[in-house]
């Protein structure tokens, strides 16, 4: 009898069970909430924006070739739309517009420490590798070398299309900024290191007007058994002025100091001398419209020395203006 209770018993619970079990859906089953380490990340941004910043396309008429420009504006150039601001071109701007753009901010402290002004890099030709670009439109002559290389398969090495590129700027990028941008075009800066440097070199012997100031770092004079000391020498003979300002800086290790094992000395060419020869050559000519600075940045040598150079470039051409 007990026996038959407990089983009337268990069986009945096994009926419930089976009939709660038809009646209602089982609960679902939650996941634990995500943490910061399980949630999904959002896909990496592939591109940084410099604000106040503008990449314009330039194709060249007479190059035919494309170029970009690297437009900055100074924080002031919104706030104050009645004013025009000095403006400075750089070459090999994938390196230096970035630097430059970061100097100005700081060096400039809001135009207390240099006057605002608007800064245009002038990049290398789509299509070709920096260095390809650079040795064909920064160089005065055909003549690289007999160990000249080319980066680009297929393609020979080229040299020697300065001037071609100068009219490019002068002809179609100054009109193209004095269009789009409020620029005083008579207030004009460039700036370029080593081939940039050259080129640069290039344009105060052609066309010196051309710019108002120019910050030459280290110029690879060398280039071409010195020509460019060679065409200073010709300039002098059929010219008795050259109305420019310029600004000459180097490192202290781009020399040559064969009694010295440190590596960062120049083995082969010597710049600082080179510069100190054209520095003098210039001064000698006691042109009327010419005012030149040196300076001689210690420690610091061909690859490390532009942040100074430019640094102490921007403060000579562009000082704060006097409150009147």
């Amino acid at each position: 009898m007990k026996q038959r209770f407990v089983f009337s018993l268990l069986a009945i619970c096994l009926m419930a069970l089976s009939a709660c079990s038809s009646s209602q859906a089982p609960a679902p089953i939650h996941a634990p909430p995500a943490t910061a380490a399980t949630k999904p990340t959002a896909p990496p941004i592939t591109g940084y924006v410099l604000s106040n910043t503008e990449v314009r396309d330039i194709t060249s008429s007479t190059l035919h070739r494309d170029y970009q420009l690297f437009i900055s504006l100074p924080p002031s150039y919104q706030a104050q739309p009645t004013r025009r601001f000095p403006v400075v071109f750089v070459t090999d701007a994938n390196y230096a517009f970035p630097l430059i753009r970061s100097i100005a901010a700081r060096v400039g402290d809001h135009g207390d420490g240099l006057e605002d002004f608007v800064l245009v890099g002038l990049s290398y030709a789509k299509g070709d590798t920096p260095a390809y670009s650079r040795q064909r439109d920064y160089t005065p002559t055909p003549n690289g070398g007999k160990d000249a290389k080319s980066d680009m398969p297929g393609r020979a090495p080229v040299y020697g299309e300065a001037e071609a590129y100068r009219q490019f700027i002068a002809n179609e990028v100054f009109p193209f900024v004095a269009k789009n941008y409020r620029v005083d075009m008579t207030r004009k800066t460039f700036s370029g290191h080593s081939y940039g440097a050259l080129l640069g070199v290039h344009m105060l012997l052609t066309e010196p007007a051309m710019f108002e100031r120019y910050i030459i770092s280290s110029p690879s004079l060398w280039f071409d058994d010195k020509v460019m000391l060679a065409r200073e020498r010709e300039y002098a003979e059929t010219h008795a002025d050259m109305p420019a300002d310029v600004f000459l800086v180097i490192g202290g290790y781009e020399t040559i100091n064969r009694a010295s094992k440190d590596k960062r000395y120049n083995h082969s060419k010597d710049m600082l001398r080179d510069m100190q020869t054209f520095e003098a050559q210039l001064k000698s000519r006691h042109y009327p419209g010419l005012h030149v600075e040196s300076h001689i940045v210690a420690d610091e040598d061909h690859l490390t020395v532009y942040p100074d150079s430019i640094t102490h470039g921007l403060m000579w051409a562009l000082p704060p203006k006097v409150s009147q």
